[in-house]
């Protein structure tokens, strides 16, 4: 065995470590900074020390179990994706717990929510919610919108071909896509896309009168997707005009994809043009907007068309801010709202949902089979825009709608058995497993999750961490194959001896 191969054979296994290491040391990092942060605004500061203190050490040690060289089996890189999702919420719970004294099940929902950019919260009196952990919701939605798995490919430039491993695990859109030859570029290149667009969201924020405060936590909130806000009125706070049309701006942009702004900011400014799903991701928030505002237009007047279109932005790009309470609009309204939910942003954004592309393939596929019916033995490609769509592709999509609709289908009836009505469990459910946030009723963007059964809170955790992993992924730990070790594995040897 020459010693590339042996290298290549002592590294297995110790991929996963040392990017569960780093995930905690950046979560160490972040707690510092909270720490100074809310010393230095009077908050208390023991939830962020506990944070630090117990992600600092654990850190440190996965990370020296670790090797940043190593290759990664297709096992090891989903399992790195799953755990990293995983860990980094539930280190997120220990603020909530300490600073607010929330249950566990409450710290969790909370958490997740933030860093899978859903926005749903159980958080009743925001009185009572200090200026730190408003910032600390806010931060949590930045780094899951990014997704943190392309945060740390884009700071190890050792990855190479296991970072493109783990970054198709966490792409997602239906095949993985690559800016530049190293993937390592493409995922700094997308970061400073999304740098740049937080940062001058922040800007245009304060100049249009929000306080400093406020305009950092709404723009990490906004240009994630996610839909936190610092007042249980949520946009309807500020009651401006000009700052919705603004934030509509920027909503629209958070939920077109990264790597085709990177693209068109890199001198092809009409490339959006000729991109299919960017064409129809504003082709159906027109027609929703349009809707919308025809719908609303009895009710609110001239308004109808601002409310018409922020909310069709917002709910269709799943960020889930609201400058009215949606939830008690007239059943048409609702309508176009709920449809909304369903369809999500662009494959590539911070945006949740099934993904425009998706339900472009699925039309297509299901038209192409229609005109089978005429023609057998045509040779019927699917296409989408110019690109001609792998069957393998075809079926990969097939599978996750399955899975999509079957959670979904799961999870409302398993709210409704706990006490939830059939309209409130029904939005949960999509709300959550499309990270968008509010549904409708009690749940709404003026209400909260917190009256549901400690269960159903449980399984919407779940639901909204397998719909920011894109269902398929944590579906795969349920085959056999799965839990079968290799033949090359030291386990398997061992449980044969």
């Amino acid at each position: 065995m020459n010693s590339r191969v042996s290298s290549r054979v002592d590294s297995r296994g110790r991929f996963a470590p040392y990017v569960l290491g780093v995930s905690l040391l950046a979560v160490a990092t972040v707690a510092l900074v909270f720490t100074l942060y809310s010393a230095a605004v009077g908050d208390a500061v023991a939830g962020y020390l506990v944070t630090l203190a117990i992600t600092l050490p654990v850190g440190l040690g996965l990370r020296s179990l670790g090797r940043s060289g190593s290759e990664p089996t297709r096992r090891e890189a989903l399992a790195t994706v799953l755990l990293t999702w995983l860990l980094v919420p539930l280190v997120g719970v220990v603020p909530f717990v300490i600073t607010m004294d929330m249950g566990f099940v409450d710290a969790l929902f909370e958490s997740m929510s933030g860093f899978t950019t859903t926005g749903a919260s159980v958080i009743v009196d925001y009185g009572t919610v200090p200026a730190s952990l408003f910032m600390w919701r806010a931060m949590s939605h930045w780094v899951g919108g990014i997704g943190i798995l392309v945060l740390f490919v884009a700071v190890f430039p050792q990855l190479a071909i296991a970072g493109r491993q783990m970054f198709f695990a966490e792409a997602p859109g239906p095949s993985e896509e690559r800016l530049t030859p190293r993937l390592r570029n493409t995922a700094v290149a997308v970061l400073a896309v999304y740098l740049g667009l937080t940062v001058t969201c922040i800007a245009v924020f304060v100049v249009v009168g929000m306080t400093p405060f406020d305009a950092v936590a709404h723009a990490l909130s906004t240009v994630s997707a996610g839909g936190f806000s610092t007042h249980a009125e949520g946009f309807a706070y500020f009651s401006d005009p000009i700052l919705e049309w603004v934030t509509v701006g920027f909503m629209f942009l958070a939920g077109v994809s990264l790597p085709l702004m990177y693209r068109t900011l890199s001198g092809k400014p009409l490339l959006p043009l000729r991109d299919a799903e960017f064409r129809s991701y504003a082709l159906i928030l027109v027609v929703a907007a349009a809707l919308l505002a025809a719908v609303l237009h009895a009710a609110y007047g001239a308004d109808a068309v601002r409310l018409g279109v922020f909310h069709a932005v917002s709910v269709m790009t799943t960020t889930g801010f609201a400058s009215v309470d949606f939830a008690a609009w007239s059943r048409p309204a609702l309508a176009v709202l709920l449809v909304l939910m369903l369809i999500g942003g662009s494959a590539g954004s911070a945006s949740g949902g099934v993904k425009v592309v998706r339900w472009l393939i699925i039309i297509k596929n299901t038209v192409r089979e229609v005109r089978r019916t005429l023609h057998p033995r045509a040779v019927l490609p699917v296409r989408v825009g110019n690109s001609i769509v792998a069957e393998e592709v075809l079926r990969s999509v097939a599978a996750f709608i399955t899975l999509y609709v079957g959670l979904f289908a799961i999870s409302t009836l398993l709210l409704v058995a706990f006490g939830a009505e059939f309209e409130v469990a029904l939005t949960a459910s999509i709300a959550c497993i499309g990270n968008v946030g509010p549904g409708f009723g009690p749940i709404g963007p003026m209400g909260s999750f917190a009256d549901l059964h400690q269960v159903s809170l449980a399984w919407l955790t779940f639901v909204m961490y397998a719909g920011r992993l894109e269902v398929v992924t944590v579906f795969v730990v349920l085959m056999p194959e799965w839990w079968r070790v290799p033949r090359r594995s030291p386990v398997y040897w061992w449980r044969k001896g």
